[in-house]
């Protein structure tokens, strides 16, 4: 069947892209930042990469464009050596391209809500490997900044440590990709880059081979006929974004 012809277009935007309907209206993208330690709300972010993820006709979802940005520490931020040490950054390096937080954030969400829009999709959920770290950096760092519109769910994410930890009983990163049959490279790992396109490999191959669950509870709830709206929550379904003027 012809996911996309099946699919309503949504009112919005006249797309009847099959992202929209795959994730329940939210569009996935895969977050990976690099820090200056653990406590959100004390250490630095350093680095931020994010990854869009797309859903074709045949309802394979594969690796998008990526997006980097060197961040600069806040002020009276927080650097933990053994941190630094782990991921290479030289905060201070002079050839470092840093931006400050509110700058590197504002471009990365104004690529995440163009990609939003584009899918018909009502906001995107973070994606990482324990995406509980990603996000909390991500929202300490858009509260510090005084961002109003973060495309994000605020506390939604999808785990890929869990996912990984279900499927190919590994919850490592590098051992849950190779477990999948994709190839790690230990020097390259600790970028923002590299951990959050593996990531994003690594999610599509989980949704990939869950896909057969997936098309039989959709055809299982199709069965049941129309079902009542889910009752709206402004927190965690709000309306769609619209471009400031």
């Amino acid at each position: 069947m012809n996911q996309r012809a099946s699919n309503p277009a949504d009112p919005r935007t006249g797309t009847n892209s099959p992202m929209r309907e795959r994730f329940r209206g939210f569009l996935p993208v895969v977050v990976d930042c690099e820090t200056g330690g653990f406590n959100a709300q004390t250490d630095a972010l350093l680095e931020i990469a994010g990854v869009l993820l797309e859903l074709g006709e045949d309802g394979v979802l594969k690796r998008g464009a990526t997006w980097r940005f060197h961040v600069q520490p806040f002020e009276g931020a927080r650097m933990d050596p053994a941190s630094l040490a782990i991921n290479g950054i030289d905060p201070y390096h002079p050839l470092r391209p840093a931006l400050p937080e509110r700058d590197a954030l504002g471009r990365l969400f104004k690529e995440v809500r163009t990609a939003v829009k584009d899918t018909g999709c009502t906001r995107a959920i973070l994606v990482g490997h324990n995406a509980a770290f990603d996000l909390g950096f991500l929202n300490a760092a858009v509260a510090r900044s005084g961002i109003k519109r973060n495309p994000f769910h605020p506390f939604s994410c999808f785990d890929t440590a869990t996912l990984a930890g279900v499927a190919f009983g590994q919850t490592v990163l590098s051992r849950a990709v190779m477990a999948s049959g994709m190839r790690w490279e230990a020097d390259s790992a600790h970028s923002a880059v590299y951990d959050a396109e593996r990531t994003a490999d690594l999610f599509c191959e989980i949704c990939n081979q869950f896909r057969p669950i997936y098309e039989t509870s959709r055809a299982r709830l199709a069965a049941l006929g129309p079902l009542a709206p889910e009752p709206g929550n402004p927190l965690v379904d709000p309306a769609p974004e619209v471009e400031e003027g």
